[in-house]
């Protein structure tokens, strides 16, 4: 799977379509899911164009890896759902076409507010 750069996430990071946003900082956005699968359903994404996790993992620097990973926690926090503050939650992003990945660009999911359910049925 190659960048897309007309991807509907790379199309958010340049407010060429609106989100509502959560969180954000100089290397993360993190937004409401518009389509959301439970009560709570929010998208982390890093403002480098990365495919997947496993792209980011090999080309992110340092910086954009610890500053995805520790909004995953900030954004749980500030949408009461952390283990600090709510019931806990759900992180997720699938990789290329058998893991399930629709958009070319790294994402996570944040499931919560309600109980999750299986991981894989």
């Amino acid at each position: 799977m190659n960048y897309d750069k007309k991807n509907i996430f790379a199309k958010i990071l340049r407010k060429e379509i609106p989100c509502k946003k959560i969180f954000e900082n100089d290397h993360v956005l993190s937004f409401h899911d518009i389509n959301p699968q439970k009560k709570i359903h929010a998208l982390v994404i890093p403002k480098g164009e990365y495919i997947d996790l496993d792209d980011f993992n090999n080309r992110a620097s340092d910086q954009e890896i610890v500053a995805l990973s520790k909004a995953i926690t900030e954004v749980s926090k500030i949408l009461g759902i952390s283990t600090d503050i709510g019931k806990g939650y759900r992180a997720l992003t699938n990789l290329s076409e058998d893991g399930g990945q629709e958009v070319p660009h790294l994402h996570f999911h944040l499931f919560g507010g309600e109980k999750v359910g299986k991981m894989v049925e």
